[in-house]
């Protein structure tokens, strides 16, 4: 017998119709929705958290920029070993009045010369001692080089050129190594030794603003260190440091002019580094970390679509007879279609919807935590819920297909 395939009925599927149904849909199962939902929430809320937070990030790397290392120039001295003896170290490349020629630059505060001592020295309390200063580093620094570290000090006082000029066996003490030392009061002029060689102590430091190295160590005077170990190393990392201090804005034209101010007969002597830009850093730092993880909320993405199919896919299967009794009423096969896929749609909306949210709640408790300013861009907090709508929409394209290729005779039969 040959099978006629009969017309489709006229009917018509309105907007309100097809609104209450998939909300039924929706509603029918709220726990496998919730659970749908979840992964289109944790996407668009990692999405919007992530912009959210990177342009947080990037704001306050603006506004806190260090301007400790804006304002900081860094000189390494490249010494020749041409005529020197072996074993020996070759002398610095910088003057003797290195404080002074770095002064005379236009946008300098302040800036000197200095080095670690050779060796392991052995730091003691008292003659003969045991090392009580294992692990402390001692640096051999001009009194420009200090005023450049910008030393914040608990007691006595600071180097000057006077102690410079006379080579005088003085030594500021940090924190840490004063609580090591044992030194606590300056009035009585203690004393330290430092392999053997007594230094008077004139002053005890809590912090300094460049150069944090010197904070589990010391200082002596760059000429006392001359007499009595002789030149700097001729390695990169014991080779005399020049340390300059600049204005805000200065540290480029700065950094052009110490080589010409510092030798005029062999500006190639050294390696200046200026400070980095602020902007270059925070533009590299920004795209980073919105690459980094946008990657993540793509893939957040990725999992909730895939459970909105899959969930879609599973509603179909069960709700064979119900297509089947739709078909046989009326509805034809683009209202099965757009009834499912309304339903993925609803779903992906309201992921987007909740998981926007939840990004604007994240970014804004980071940001209050952290006493932060919370930047929030509209062009990517408002488009999330249609990303989550499109997310739902692709997500049902198979399963709203696989319903409306029902049959709706075998539909009838299985039930």
């Amino acid at each position: 017998m040959k099978r006629v395939r009969l017309p489709e009925p006229s009917s018509r599927l309105g907007l309100r119709d097809l609104g209450s149904e998939s909300l039924a849909g929706v509603l029918q199962r709220p726990g496998r929705s919730v659970l749908t939902m979840l992964g289109t929430v944790l996407g668009i809320g990692a999405f919007v958290a992530v912009l959210g937070l990177t342009a947080t990030a990037s704001g306050q790397i603006g506004e806190q920029f260090s301007l400790t290392k804006a304002t900081t120039v860094n000189v390494t001295d490249r010494p020749r070993t041409d005529g020197v003896a072996p074993g020996a170290n070759p002398p610095t490349n910088f003057p003797a009045d290195a404080d002074g020629r770095l002064a005379r630059i236009d946008g300098v505060r302040a800036g000197g010369v200095w080095w670690p001592l050779p060796g392991a020295p052995v730091v003691s309390a008292r003659p003969g001692g045991e090392n009580e200063g294992t692990g402390l580093a001692v640096l051999a620094a001009t009194p420009g080089a200090v005023a450049a570290m910008e030393p914040t000090l608990a007691a006595g006082v600071t180097m000057d050129p006077f102690v410079q000029d006379t080579a005088q066996p003085v030594v500021l003490l940090s924190q840490a190594a004063a609580t090591r030392l044992n030194v606590s009061r300056l009035d009585a002029q203690p004393a330290i030794f430092i392999d053997a060689m007594p230094y008077t102590v004139i002053g005890i430091y809590s912090d300094v603003q460049r150069q944090p190295g010197a904070l589990l160590g010391m200082i002596v005077p760059a000429s006392t260190a001359l007499a009595r170990y002789g030149n700097p190393g001729g390695e990169p990392d014991r080779a005399a440091q020049g340390l300059i201090a600049t204005r805000v804005g200065a540290a480029s034209v700065v950094a052009a002019q110490v080589p010409v101010a510092l030798r005029p007969d062999a500006p190639d002597a050294f390696t200046v580094v200026p400070p980095p830009d602020p902007h270059s850093l925070q533009d590299k730092v920004t795209s980073d970390l919105t690459g980094l993880f946008l990657a993540l909320a793509a893939i957040c993405l990725l999992v909730g679509a895939v459970g909105i199919a899959n969930t879609t896919l599973v509603a179909v299967l069960e709700r064979t007879q119900e297509i089947g009794l739709r078909r046989s009423l009326g509805a034809r096969t683009g209202h099965i279609a757009t009834q499912f896929l309304a339903e993925s749609t609803a779903l992906g909306t309201l992921g987007g919807l909740i998981g926007t949210g939840l990004g604007v709640t994240t970014v804004v408790a980071v940001a209050a935590a952290r006493d932060w300013t919370a930047v929030l861009q509209p062009a990517a907090t408002l488009p999330a819920p249609l990303i989550g709508t499109t997310v739902g929409l692709l997500a049902g394209l198979y399963p709203a297909l696989r319903a409306a290729r029902t049959d709706p005779l075998q539909a009838l039969r299985a039930a």
